[in-house]
């Protein structure tokens, strides 16, 4: 019996019943699009090693606990996989355009090929010629990668099947088309059914499967949201096309930590690794200015230095502005609100701009007295201390909770030279930092120690 077609919302990725006009789920127009169903696999298979034995954890051995992994080479981007690639694993990877995704896919495709691994690149979007041009400017050519320009998903598996490769590179998710589906390659349609079919074949035969995505104007992945549940990781290729730093985010991964980041320097040579992020997102921090402050963080599993930048001026307008880059702008919300009632601090009136020096983005919630400390600078125009790390989380009561990984972000700024830093008061105290530790309680202490009483 066929089965009936169903809608799914190409924004948000909700199926529904029934075509209609608007997205009941998130509101969007004419969003809504058919998508015929995929067509039965074959049944009767039993579950388990064999036919009608069902498997239990007890009956796992240690290799299958443990899944193997290939190690890279590439430090950052291993750290990211949860150190390695694992086999039979499907990886999706984002950015925005021309970030750099298929210059460090290429790269770390390289580096497994000369690892000993079987590797196979194929593009939808560029020939054979113009990956071997890019693979030459990079300074690839002696990397033993088979390289394929090709979108019919059909001919693609057949070649996977045959070649039996260990990694295989699809760039990208997008232009790869069934001739099963009817639709125009990179529908809603086409891009859940390709997903589908080339994870369940990395599943299958044991191929390390790595799938490259566009992303849409929001920053998130094109396509259903089901693409991201099929996959075993989920990696986003960040960065601004000013700086020359990208970061590699995990927002998923089934075999290692998640926001896990690994940090790359864009040179004319293609990516470079960057061991000691801190230093180079504080490399271009000249002589203390009013809004600078920096604020010492953990990224994932690492500590990382950054530099928060504000500016407070007059508002021409009878509503302020308020422009945030790199940090989540409800947040600065609150840290103003919590400022004016707690503190008596007004930024009424004021236009209020806040930035995270190098391009990098901060989700670290310990990042509000940091930003707290950065906007009294602007305001009252007085610079801070150049030698402080600051950071603490900042309930709307005005206290100053303490945060995770204490001792990690203090190590990480005497490292760099720093000699103090302004942190919340700890319930216990912990091993000697070498550092000068000021304790704050509230906020209107803080406020009240580094720019005088208000």
């Amino acid at each position: 019996m066929a089965k009936s077609p169903s809608f799914v919302c190409t924004a948000c990725g909700a199926t529904t019943s029934k075509w209609s006009g608007r997205c009941e789920t998130c509101g969007a127009w004419n969003t809504i699009e058919e998508v015929k169903p995929l067509s039965d696999g074959p049944g009767g298979k039993a579950l388990g090693k064999s036919r009608g034995t069902p498997l239990t954890l007890t009956d796992l051995s240690s290799a299958e606990k443990e899944p193997p992994r290939t190690v890279s080479g590439v430090t950052e981007l291993d750290r990211v996989l949860g150190g390695g690639l694992v086999k039979a694993s499907a990886v999706l990877v984002g950015g925005d355009p021309g970030i750099g995704k298929s210059t460090l896919l290429l790269q770390a495709a390289a580096r497994f090929a000369r690892g000993g691994m079987k590797v196979m690149y194929i593009s939808g979007e560029e020939s054979a010629g113009q990956i071997q041009m890019r693979a030459q400017r990079l300074g690839l050519t002696e990397s033993p990668v088979q390289l394929a320009a090709a979108t019919n998903l059909r001919d693609i598996l057949t070649t996977l099947e045959a070649e039996a490769p260990d990694l295989a590179v699809i760039d990208s998710i997008q232009t790869m088309w069934l001739d099963t589906v009817d639709s125009a390659p990179g529908s809603v349609s086409q891009v859940r059914s390709a997903a589908h079919e080339l994870t369940s074949f990395a599943k299958r035969r044991g191929i390390s499967m790595v799938l490259v995505g566009h992303v849409t104007k929001e920053g998130q992945l094109a396509g259903p949201r089901v693409v991201e549940h099929m996959v075993d990781t989920v990696l986003y290729f960040e960065g601004e096309r000013g700086h020359q730093f990208r970061v590699l985010r995990a927002h998923k991964n089934r075999f290692g930590p998640a926001d896990e980041i690994g940090v790359f320097e864009m040179t004319g040579r293609g990516l470079i690794e960057v061991k000691n992020p801190s230093a180079l997102f504080l490399s271009e921090r000249g002589e203390p200015a009013p809004g600078s402050a920096v604020f010492a963080g953990i990224e994932g599993s690492r500590p990382v230095l950054c530099e928060f930048q504000a500016l407070v001026a007059p508002s021409p307008t009878s509503q302020p502005r308020r422009s945030v880059l790199g940090w989540d702008g409800g947040r600065l919300a609150m840290i103003l609100a919590v400022l004016e009632s707690r503190c008596g601090v007004a930024f009424a009136g004021l236009d209020v701009y806040l930035n995270v020096a190098g391009g990098l983005r901060i989700s670290d919630p310990a990042a509000d007295l940091a930003v707290a400390a950065a906007l009294m600078s602007a305001r009252e125009d007085a610079a801070l201390p150049s030698d402080a790390a600051i950071f603490g989380e900042i309930s709307l009561s005005g206290a100053i909770r303490p945060v995770a990984q204490t001792e990690n972000r203090l190590k990480e700024a005497q490292k760099l030279g720093f000699t103090q830093a302004i942190l919340p008061q700890a319930r216990k105290r912990g091993g000697e930092s070498g550092l000068e530790l000021r304790h704050m309680a509230d906020l209107p202490a803080f406020v009240e120690a580094l720019f005088g009483e208000r």
